[in-house]
């Protein structure tokens, strides 16, 4: 493999891979959330008849489906750099890495695919139960989109069932490897994260529509059913978010100290502090400085006051992940976890006191403007955690067994990469202002109210022909 000096071409091909990671993953997160979001809805409208499930699911869907072609569009992309930027691990990992994506796109994007058009334009065409199933398959398939994505993720994080032969990974045992030790805490903690950004890009669409005074009764409905699902899953990702840190600690212990910038292990007997802000000086292993609280880091590493945690210092300088962007990023991630709980109490409680009625909610604006504010923070906070989960892992691709630097594709120069880069970001940017353009149409055109509800045909009955009405 061609040496390379400055590790250029390696740098770039992480930067361009996070990028493109980090733009893909906007979308899946938006439509596994919104597709749950979707399920219950056309379940309510088949269980009570009424009206307004039907529009809720009709307006919704629109946005959902915008959110899937976005994301097969920045997927099929970025799984293509395993072959242009990352070869070597493709050819060192693929027996199992390899065969995981495959299974993502076989089981579990395709079931999504195959059922999407019924789901959207099948209103008319299929019978009520065909459809409700069709949604159901489309939600599944996207949740088990997921499942497998964070599987692999997961194995690199904490690679189980291999071993290296002859410089290439090989499977001793699909299951462990499948349900590696990282795989349960890291599926459901992005689950849930999906979920609470899903339902905060309702809360706070809806809310937006409700300042501007636009079908009250509609969007108090779809602000209401959001806030009560948050109730739940707000302090569900908090829970879960202290497991994924319980793993790192006993897994990862150098990842925990880079993003604590814990350089020293506390002695025995003695509590590790936790650093609420803190400037690492990496030459001289130590913080600038920090403003640390007594005995926070062992009570959150270890759920004792005086639990040891593992400094900087035990670990190889060769070993040791970057520290700033890992710890400023996990922060973001908590401190957004935290406002999202806070907002669901204010509104809970403005709920309580009689704010969330048609005729009085758009008298409490600091309220709604709040949540419109909170619109993206769902997906801040995913890409915070992304970064300190994948950030937090280097220098390795798969833990303890490949390292990064070794990985990428032989025979790539710098200016090769810097351009794909480039029109990556250029491109990227395109399709974003392009969703935020259609996106805000679909909002600005609001749901359509007054087109008549479907009469789907009975099971085995042959369907009408013509256009649905709303496709």
């Amino acid at each position: 493999m061609p040496v390379d000096p400055s590790g250029s071409v390696v740098i770039l091909s992480r930067l361009q891979f996070a990028f493109t990671i980090g733009f893909h993953i906007l979308w899946p997160v938006l439509t596994i959330g919104l597709s749950v979001y979707l399920v219950l809805m056309e379940a309510l409208y088949v269980k009570t008849g009424q009206e307004v499930y039907y529009r809720q699911a009709r307006f919704w869907g629109r946005l959902f489906l915008l959110g899937f072609g976005l994301g097969v569009a920045t997927g099929v992309v970025m799984a293509f750099q395993f072959g242009t930027n990352w070869a070597e691990f493709s050819r060192v990992s693929g027996d199992f890495f390899g065969n995981v994506l495959g299974f993502e796109a076989t089981m579990a994007f395709a079931a999504e695919a195959a059922f999407l058009a019924i789901m959207m334009y099948g209103w008319r065409r299929v019978p009520r139960s065909v459809h409700m199933f069709a949604t159901c398959v489309v939600a599944f398939g996207a949740t088990l989109s997921a499942f497998w994505i964070m599987d692999a993720s997961a194995w690199m994080q904490s690679p189980a069932g291999v071993s290296m032969v002859d410089g290439v990974i090989h499977v001793d045992s699909y299951v462990r490897a499948i349900f590696n030790p990282n795989l349960a805490v890291s599926f459901f903690h992005m689950w849930a994260a999906c979920l609470e950004t899903g339902l905060f890009f309702v809360a706070g669409i809806s809310a937006w529509c409700l300042l501007k005074g636009r079908e009250a009764a509609f969007f108090l409905k779809s602000f209401r059913i959001a806030l009560v699902l948050l109730i739940v899953f707000a302090p569900l990702q908090v829970y879960l978010g202290d497991a994924s840190g319980l793993f790192v600690a006993r897994y990862q212990p150098e990842k925990l100290a880079a993003m604590e910038s814990h350089w020293d292990t506390n002695p025995p007997g003695r509590g590790a502090p936790w650093s609420v802000v803190a400037w690492p000086d990496e030459p001289a292993e130590r913080n600038t400085f920090s403003l640390p609280i007594p005995n926070g880091l062992s009570l959150l590493a270890t759920h004792s006051l005086t639990g040891q945690v593992k400094g900087l210092k035990e670990f190889a300088p060769a070993d040791r992940p970057p520290i700033l962007l890992p710890f400023y990023s996990f922060r973001l991630m908590v401190l957004i976890g935290f406002v999202m709980v806070g907002l669901v109490a204010w509104a809970l409680v403005g709920w309580w006191r009689g704010w969330l009625t048609p005729q009085v909610v758009g008298a409490h604006s600091r309220l709604l403007r709040a949540w419109v504010m909170s619109l993206p923070l769902g997906f801040v906070a995913v890409e915070a955690g992304w970064i300190v989960r994948e950030v937090g892992r280097q220098p390795w691709i798969v833990y303890g067994l490949l390292r990064t630097e070794k990985m990428a594709s032989a025979g790539l120069t710098t200016a090769q990469v810097a351009a794909s880069l480039a029109i990556y970001v250029l491109i990227y940017a395109g399709l974003f202002v392009l969703f935020v353009a259609f996106a805000s149409r679909i909002v600005e055109r609001g749901p359509d109210m007054h087109s008549p509800l479907p009469r789907p045909p009975k099971l085995f009955a042959e369907a009408p022909g013509g256009p649905d009405e709303e496709g």
